[in-house]
């Protein structure tokens, strides 16, 4: 394992015209400290555990001195923000402080969040709070867990330094990684500013360093646009199976790798609500639940709009078209997954649809559901009572349990077999806000075991975690309807 000083950088963005972004000094907080490192990530970059030990390891990390080949700078772009075009965004908190190269060839941005203002801050101060920070920081984790692609996160930072927002919170600084931080966004503001010659060379910039196999291809770019509406389908068929909702899906929090980017108002969901909306802000539910295939695709539109100086409108339209049968199959998948079915049968959408009729009706927390049916017994007299119990009426349950029986029966599902499957795929351990919460409290108390407990939790989701189950618990009075918001 590589010491701090031999982190190898090869800064591709920071290489690209001028215009691409702004260079940028971070403003570190004077008292920064280590509050928490994320093992996994360390060994991403090629460290060991020791690193997070360096004296300078905060200093690097927070900006105060930039390692040699470290370049900082913050990306511009624009965004739909709730389905209207805001012309000009760009990291307004973050820094791009450069390009890792692993020792395993693989790429990965550090990106510092809270690191001081930008050009791009638009009067804001450029820092985040520790609430919002301890959240992002699990929620990667979490997600990259489940299976589900996202940004990773490498480091927190913490401070006394006080930080104003709706009230007066600490501060903090927030280490996260990504092969890419392109988003949706950045294509649109080059297109929509008529830098139709940038748009051009941020796609090449996007296929050389991520879909390489397009590049001598001659339709790479409406093969490209291809990819990304199938990886964009992939990313939402596991939110929605894992019950996940991103609660700000602006274009520009979608990223161009299809991983889950941006880690605001987010939600688990708790009991089974198909409308259930986490951010406070989102008054006509355009983010909710179960609408998030739907603006996946709008914003999908988008993007192709912003590529129509390099593809042809009916390529954009073909692209576009394979997003619901993708994400259907994609999401499909995952549900026959979590059912513990091993084959595929005509009626498995119907099975699944039922079933999460039922669910909404009574309520059902969704983890703890899906969870108990990895101990489902399929014989013909079992009652499955610790399931049924859920459903009111539990006759309803029934019904459906007799169709899901059958559709074991069909292809010779064993029991204890398909137990040890299921468990590898449905979670004890989610991210609810209220365990978020938690973790945020005694952080504010200045205790961060919380959130190193929190976060071993849900880096191993599948385990049972002895003296952990309160965790696993549905929500207690106080934690039913916490309000989040997009500084949250």
């Amino acid at each position: 394992m590589a010491p701090l000083e031999q982190l190898v950088f090869d800064n591709t963005y920071a290489r690209l015209p001028p215009g691409f972004a702004a260079r940028v000094a971070p403003a570190p907080f004077p008292d920064a400290h280590v509050v928490s490192v994320n093992p996994a990530a360390l060994r991403l970059l090629g460290l060991d555990a020791d690193a997070a030990t360096h004296p300078e390891f905060a200093r690097v990390f927070g900006g105060a001195r930039p390692l040699p080949g470290m370049e900082p700078l913050a990306m511009v772009y624009a965004g739909h923000q709730f389905g209207v075009y805001v012309p000009r965004l760009g990291d307004g908190r973050a820094l791009l402080l450069g390009e890792v190269r692993a020792p395993d060839g693989a790429k990965w941005d550090l990106h510092l969040k809270g690191g001081g203002p930008t050009p791009f801050s638009r009067g804001g101060d450029g820092r985040a709070v520790l609430r919002s920070t301890v959240r992002e920081y699990l929620a990667g984790e979490a997600l990259h867990a489940l299976g589900i692609p996202t940004t990773r996160a490498l480091c927190m930072l913490g401070s006394r330094t006080p930080v104003y927002r709706e009230e007066v919170e600490t501060g903090a600084m927030l280490v996260r990684m990504a092969p890419s931080h392109v988003r949706f966004g950045t294509f649109e503001f080059f297109h929509h500013t008529e830098q139709h010659a940038h748009v051009a060379t941020l796609a090449e910039h996007v296929i050389t360093g991520h879909f390489p196999h397009l590049a001598a291809q001659e339709r790479r770019h409406a093969r490209f646009f291809e990819e990304v509406v199938e990886r964009t389908a992939r990313l939402i068929a596991g939110w929605q199976a894992v019950g996940f909702e991103h609660g700000v899906m602006n274009t520009d929090n979608m990223s161009i790798l299809g991983l889950t980017l941006d880690y605001g108002p987010y939600g688990f969901l708790d009991d089974f609500d198909p409308g259930f909306v986490c951010n406070h802000s989102d008054h006509q539910g355009r983010y909710a639940f179960d609408q998030q295939p739907r603006v996946a695709l709008w914003n999908l539109a988008c993007l192709g709009e912003a590529l129509l100086t390099l593809i042809t409108e009916d390529e954009a339209r073909a692209a576009l078209g394979a997003f619901q049968p993708a994400f259907a199959a994609h999401f499909l998948a995952r549900m026959r997954e979590k059912l513990g079915l091993s084959g595929t049968r005509d009626e498995d959408r119907a099975l699944v649809e039922d079933l999460f009729g039922l669910m909404a009706a009574s309520h059902v927390d969704y983890t703890r559901f899906f969870r108990a049916l990895n101990r489902f017994d399929s014989r013909p007299d079992a009652r499955n009572d610790a399931l049924r119990d859920a459903f009111l009426p539990p006759e309803d349950f029934d019904a459906w349990a007799a169709r899901y029986r059958a559709r074991l029966a069909s292809e010779g599902s064993v029991d204890s077999v398909r137990h040890v499957r299921m468990d590898r795929v449905n979670p004890k351990y989610v991210l609810r806000n209220w365990v978020a919460q938690q973790a945020i409290a005694r952080a504010q108390e200045g205790d961060f075991a919380e959130v190193d407990r929190v976060l071993a939790l849900v880096s191993a989701p599948f385990d049972e975690h002895p003296g952990s189950e309160a965790s696993a618990a549905s929500p207690p009075t106080w934690g039913r309807h916490l309000v989040v918001s997009c500084s949250s």
